[in-house]
């Protein structure tokens, strides 16, 4: 983190000193009392935007109870991979299993008056065919029937809801991953997610296999940049190794964050992570355009006056100011697109008395 800090000042101080012409270093050229004066040269310039930012996997989950109750047994650890389908965590269901017993108990009362009403109802409907009954006692013994077949349809449905809840007791992992976090113990009390409360947080499941780095882009930067472009990506103190990460998707609406506006942008970690883990924060330097074998001068060289860029060519006669027109800058470097010449020399100052 220390060193995106030094390098996002250094080109805020380059940047300013590119504009106000003010020498970063020592100039070559020149005794004492002599204007500095630099040379024109072919050279490759690559501008790159410094980023912080923090690791994370592409795809991690939450995993929350449905229901509550005590966590009667911890299958996993932090660390431990799992594969989809593994359990994770059981919820005690003795309550469940008083409840499931008491719910057999009643559909098995249910049954038996089915079958009586059922009976009933079979004889009085005989006896009504031959007259031998009023519609209005048909009638009662049929009602009688109905409603005994509707509370054995309404127990068994008890029975498939508390089974179902028994079920949810058992805790499985939606997918393959690795466990990062086991915010609970045995024997704690969890609370089950619904629409009035989100739930106890039972465990963090992450797929490791897959990594990504997230960072917010200032307003001022986001333009610059693209999906598709591979970031260098440098773990803290830079050990370890750079890896590339391409980004793969910009926020399409800023939002604050530190105070600064800007946007969320998510790269994938392509190859090897060397090592890289989730929540470690990285550095990262985003390619702005590369020109390959150009002119170009030290950027302290370039003055801007009356909206035009200048250069103050050092000639045989005196100084010469020219215009030139300036593509790429990097940290030290402008290319010159026109105006100069390789081997041309220009003042790293602006002159006592302008030509």
């Amino acid at each position: 983190m220390t060193k995106i800090v030094a390098a996002t000042i250094l080109f805020a101080i380059a940047a300013v000193m590119f504009f106000a012409g003010i020498p970063p270093f020592p100039q070559r050229g020149g005794g004492a009392g002599e204007e500095p004066v630099e040379e024109a040269r072919a050279a490759d310039v690559a501008p790159v935007l410094p980023l912080a930012g923090e690791v994370a996997p592409a795809f991690q989950v939450d995993i929350k109870p449905e229901i509550g109750g005590k966590v009667r047994k911890i299958h996993v650890r932090e660390g431990q991979e799992v594969r989809k389908g593994d359990e994770l965590i059981t919820i005690d269901d003795t309550e469940l299993l008083s409840e499931r017993a008491r719910v057999e108990a009643e559909i098995e009362g249910a049954r038996l008056a089915v079958g009586k009403t059922g009976g009933n109802f079979e004889r009085a409907r005989q006896l009504f065919e031959q007259r031998l009954l009023s519609r209005e006692e048909f009638s009662n013994l049929e009602a009688d029937h109905r409603i005994s077949q509707n509370e054995l349809q309404l127990a068994e449905r008890r029975l498939r809801m508390v089974d179902d809840r028994i079920d949810k007791t058992r805790i499985l992992s939606p997918a393959d991953g690795t466990v990062l976090d086991v915010p609970v113990s045995e024997g704690q009390v969890v609370v089950g997610a619904a629409s009035v409360n989100s739930g106890t947080s039972l465990m963090v499941v992450a797929d490791l296999s897959r990594l990504m780095v997230n960072t917010h882009v200032n307003q001022l930067d986001a333009g610059k940049i693209s999906k598709g472009t591979v970031m260098k990506v440098s773990p803290p103190g830079g050990g370890g190794g750079a890896v590339g990460a391409r980004i793969v998707s910009i926020a399409p609406q800023a939002t604050v964050k530190s105070n600064i506006k800007g946007f969320e942008v998510a790269g994938v970690i392509e190859g090897d992570a060397h090592g890289l883990k989730p929540g470690v924060s990285v550095s990262m330097e985003v390619p702005l355009g590369r020109a390959e074998g150009v002119v170009a001068v030290p950027v302290t060289c370039v003055f801007e006056e009356d909206g035009e860029k200048v250069v103050y060519l050092k000639t045989d006669e005196g100084t010469e100011r020219r215009v030139v027109e300036v593509g790429l800058v990097d940290l030290s470097l402008a290319e010159i697109k026109s105006g100069l010449s390789a081997g041309d020399r220009v003042l790293a100052v602006k002159p006592a008395s302008k030509p």
